[in-house]
This record gives C-alpha cells, sequence and structure tokens, in this order.
C-alpha cells in the first residue's frame, strides 16, 4: 500500500552463516526504455561496513540489514512505497572468496496498491437530458468506472459515460466521470469505482432524484401578487353579497312587521334638512 513499508525476501535456502567481508550483495531493477539497463537500488560491497545507494529515489528509502546478512537473509526493505516502486526487483548474492561466484539470485515483483476515496456524485442538472457528475481521487492502479442502475443493480451502458482519469502530483490517479441520461421520472444511480488490485468495489450513496417534465414545472410567486391580483374585487362581491341579502331581509321584514312610513315621518328624522328650508 502506498505510504506503507515492505519487506521484499531474498534467503539464502540453506541457513549458512556468512562473513560480510566475503560478500557482495546486489539489488536492482531494470530501467524501463534502456534496454537491459539495470540500476542499482542499494548494495552492500565486500569490506564496507554499510550498504550503498545507486539510485537516489531509494536513498534512505532502501536498507539492508548487517546482522541479518550473516544469517544468509538478503532481503530487502523498503520504507514509504510509492506508485515508483511497482517494479520487479532482481536480488543479487557474489562470493569474493569463490571468484566472485553467484551464490544467489531471486527476482520479486512489487505491486503496489492505494484506496480510492468514496466517489461522491453531484447532480443532476435539469435540461433536456439528466447529467450527473462522479468524482474519486487519490487511487492505484487505474481504476474500472461504472454507472449502476441502483434500482436492480444493473450496470448502465458504457456509451451513456464519459470518464477521464488523471495522474495526480503524488502519482496516484484521480478520477471524473459524466453521465447523461434521458429524463425520467423517477431516477436511481450509483458510480462504482473498482480497484482490480486490491479486489475492492467503492460505490456512491443515495442518488435517487424525482424529475418533471420540463414545460410543468412552476415557480411560487415570490410577492403574492400573481395570482392573487383577483382577491380584493371577490372580496368586495362578497361583502356587496351580504349587504344585498341583509336589505332584502330587512325589507321583507318590514313589509310584514313595521307600520308603513309617510315622507312627513322621513322629514322628522332629518331635522336639519327642515332648517336648511326654513333658511
Amino acid at each position: 500500500m502506498v505510504g506503507s513499508d515492505v519487506r521484499l525476501r531474498c534467503i539464502y535456502p540453506e541457513g549458512n552463516s556468512f562473513d560480510l567481508n566475503d560478500l557482495y550483495v546486489y539489488w536492482q531493477i531494470s530501467v524501463a526504455g534502456k534496454g537491459n539497463a539495470d540500476s542499482v537500488v542499494t548494495y552492500h560491497l565486500s569490506g564496507n561496513s554499510s550498504a550503498g545507494y545507486g539510485d537516489n529515489h531509494y536513498k534512505d528509502r532502501a536498507q539492508l540489514s548487517l546482522d541479518s546478512m550473516k544469517r544468509g537473509d538478503f532481503s530487502l526493505y523498503l520504507r514509504n512505497v510509492t506508485p515508483q516502486d511497482e517494479q520487479r526487483f532482481n536480488c543479487l548474492v557474489f562470493r569474493k572468496s569463490l571468484e566472485l561466484e553467484k551464490i544467489l539470485e531471486v527476482a520479486v515483483t512489487l505491486h503496489v496498491a492505494a484506496n480510492y476515496s468514496m466517489p461522491v456524485v453531484s447532480g443532476p442538472s435539469q435540461d433536456e437530458e439528466l447529467t450527473f457528475t462522479c468524482t474519486s481521487t487519490n487511487g492505484y492502479p487505474r481504476p474500472n468506472v461504472y454507472w449502476i442502475n441502483k434500482t436492480d443493480n444493473s450496470v448502465l451502458d458504457g456509451a451513456l459515460q464519459n470518464s477521464t482519469v488523471s495522474l495526480n502530483a503524488r502519482g496516484l490517479y484521480d478520477v471524473v466521470s459524466v453521465l447523461r441520461i434521458r429524463r425520467t421520472p423517477r431516477v436511481n444511480v450509483g458510480c462504482c469505482i473498482e480497484n482490480v488490485l486490491l479486489h475492492q468495489n467503492l460505490t456512491s450513496g443515495q442518488t435517487e432524484t424525482l424529475t418533471g417534465a420540463k414545460e410543468s414545472i412552476t415557480e411560487d410567486p415570490v410577492d403574492g401578487s400573481h395570482g392573487g391580483e383577483h382577491q380584493p374585487v371577490l372580496s368586495v362581491l362578497a361583502v356587496l353579497a351580504v349587504i344585498v341579502a341583509l336589505a332584502l331581509a330587512t325589507g321583507w321584514l318590514c313589509r310584514s312587521r313595521c307600520p308603513p312610513r309617510s315622507y312627513t315621518g322621513a322629514q322628522l328624522a332629518r331635522p336639519e334638512l327642515a332648517l336648511a328650508e326654513h333658511v
């Protein structure tokens, strides 16, 4: 795993004890693009009290144990693993007393992995079609990206997605995947990031979305003016209806119960009018 420490085993099978002054030990890798050229990771030479480094990439990270080599254990200890350490490492051991005869050769292939972040889905943007975007970062090796229908866990057609996988500054992969599907009343999709080396599938959380036809979407009035401009008219009509009803009811009661009034009585009821006439 990226950032961890690892031990690459290289052990002499017969368990002999060795004199460090009689040994030449090399750990090396083949350099890509340089044919059969090898790059030395670290080494121990006869007469030296410590190991040296051939490749600066491994300086202070690759170590041999002198005490272990005395017992025939020539394993390489590699600290703080990076994606660039995914290599085929070769361990070579020679004995000086045997005219540099090679007594041990071991090849170890190191596979490197890193967990992707949990994928996050944003969207949808609602236009003529629905668009979802999935992001996941800092994983290794290169992932497989799937979109799934979470209703029945079926895999959606790869032609509906456009995925971009790129290396970041740490040498790890970042993923951005865009899914475009036709508008439907209910959508429940998820994004899945597969790390084949770790046998791991990470699937985004709940993304169920309810959508409607674009032309049927309306907005609530902001200031109450839309759709409410007839309310005062309706209120006035309601009041007038009540007044008319009361007037009709009063007239009917007066006709049936009250005695008839003469014009004189009406004048007496408004004395200010009579005074005005006299003036």
